[in-house]
């Protein structure tokens, strides 16, 4: 270990020292760089005239208890802070506090193992960062523990916050699958269900520049998948939480659906734009595998023309190339029985038009005409298509009545949600996930 390191005229104090260390209220004493390069850095409160906490009558000093706590890393080593706590005795003999030692939240929490910004800075970290706990803890210099022990508690207060609920306008809702392995229930040692729901805050945002956007974030993360799971979720938040609600997206699954038309009665739901043009395009693949078969007898080969082809007919085709544009030229004029292929493309390619107009007033009228002439079409997996699409109307059509409202923003949620799930290995406490996914989600306000 380094001898302590100190530009402190003797017995005095350092205000440069200090003003680095910045921890308010207290004074840097002393600084040692050990054979591990962590820094040490030992301080205490200046002397001062101290009250009783209890009956106000000024404390006689009692000594000092040493407590060492961990702090953000500075320099690229880990920090120790050792804070000399001043222990003062009321000589008031009826006091019922009789001694007591000095406390500063600003420093540290009572009993806390992290200096608070310690705490706020393994937070910042995982939220901002993408970092995990254990890559959290190797850079403070402690166990994984100390870290979640600390910052726990913050989360679950953050998470009680009722005020996190308000001002939500539009809601967007999915599934979420958190674990692959044993649903058995957690009291005999499983994790219970592997399918969640998630709710997500889609409200509209002013961003500086006189535009209004999305700035999605998590509000929970609830076990299982259904509607009734979700219509419960909705009955708990309360009357005024529903009655604010607007809009309200989701992905086409009935259970969600009678949901919100239970508990959000006044609120305009939305089919996601990516779910139905994904439905469009299963379409186009059913009827090529269908084609496929029935001219060949066998599923696809390498050489067979629709199946040379597959890739393109995924594509919209104002991504094509002119390569790309002749090879389905050739594999339509191939073989005439193609023609069914070409038209699911086609009516694929009208779905997606829909979403592509300059105004949602075009893109509406297209959409009326697709649940105008899908249900008639002689091709039955565009006649299911254009069922399936009559069934949701008011849902499918609400994206035009809406200014485009959709699911994306629950999706790019879902998306840093995995992201974390594979950054930490995975886990093993439905709790703490919820939590964890809550922080990165933005649902917290921390």
């Amino acid at each position: 270990m380094s001898e302590p390191m100190s530009c402190c005229p003797a017995g005095g104090y350092c205000d440069r020292c200090d003003l680095l260390v910045g921890l308010d209220g207290l004074r840097v004493i002393e600084v040692v760089r050990d054979e591990h390069e962590a820094l040490t850095v030992t301080v205490e409160s200046a002397p001062a005239v101290t009250g009783c906490r209890s009956c106000g009558v000024v404390a006689h000093g009692h000594g000092r208890v040493d407590v060492r706590l961990v702090d953000a890393p500075a320099f690229g080593r880990p920090v120790r802070i050792v804070w000399r706590k001043r222990r003062w005795v009321c000589p008031d003999s009826g006091c019922p506090v009789g001694t007591f030692v000095e406390q500063d939240d600003r420093v540290a929490g009572p009993r806390s193992k992290l200096t608070t910004r310690a705490a706020v800075w393994a937070i910042q970290q995982i939220r901002r960062e993408h970092a995990s706990v254990n890559g959290v803890r190797r850079q403070l210099g402690c166990g994984w523990r100390t870290v979640w022990d600390t910052i726990k508690p913050l989360l679950q207060a953050a998470d009680e916050d009722p005020d996190r609920f308000e001002g939500v306008s539009r809601l967007g809702v999915d599934e979420h699958i958190w674990h692959h392995v044993s649903t058995k229930p957690v009291e005999d040692g499983g994790r219970g269900p592997k399918e969640l729901t998630g709710m997500v805050d889609l409200s509209l945002h002013p961003n500086g520049r006189g535009e209004l956007v999305v700035k999605a974030r998590l509000l929970d993360l609830v076990p299982g998948r259904s509607g009734e799971t979700y219509r419960t979720w909705l009955h708990d938040r309360g009357e005024a939480f529903r009655a604010g609600v607007e809009v309200a997206t989701l992905d086409p699954f009935h259970g969600y659906k009678n949901a919100i038309d239970d508990q959000l009665e006044d609120a305009r739901s939305v089919l996601d734009a990516f779910h139905v043009v994904k439905l469009a395009t299963a379409v186009v693949d059913d009827v090529r595998r269908r084609v496929q078969q029935e001219i060949h007898g066998h599923r696809g080969r390498k050489n067979d023309p629709l199946y040379r082809i597959r890739n393109i007919l995924r594509s919209g085709r104002e991504n094509l190339t002119d390569r790309q544009h002749s090879r389905l030229e050739q594999a339509w004029v191939a073989d005439e029985r193609h023609v069914e292929v070409e038209v699911a493309w086609l009516c694929a390619q009208q779905v997606r038009d829909a979403y592509h107009q300059d105004t949602h007033a075009a893109g509406r009228t297209i959409a009326e005409n697709i649940l105008t002439d899908f249900p008639t079409c002689p091709i039955p997996e565009v006649k299911r298509l254009g069922k399936t699409l009559n069934q949701w109307r008011t849902e499918f059509l609400g994206y035009f009545d809406t200014g485009g409202a959709n699911n994306g923003g629950t999706e790019a949620v879902n998306g840093l949600i995995e992201l974390h799930r594979r950054i930490a290995r995975g886990f093993r406490n439905l709790d703490n996930y919820r939590l964890r996914m809550l922080l990165v989600g933005g649902g917290l306000n921390l």
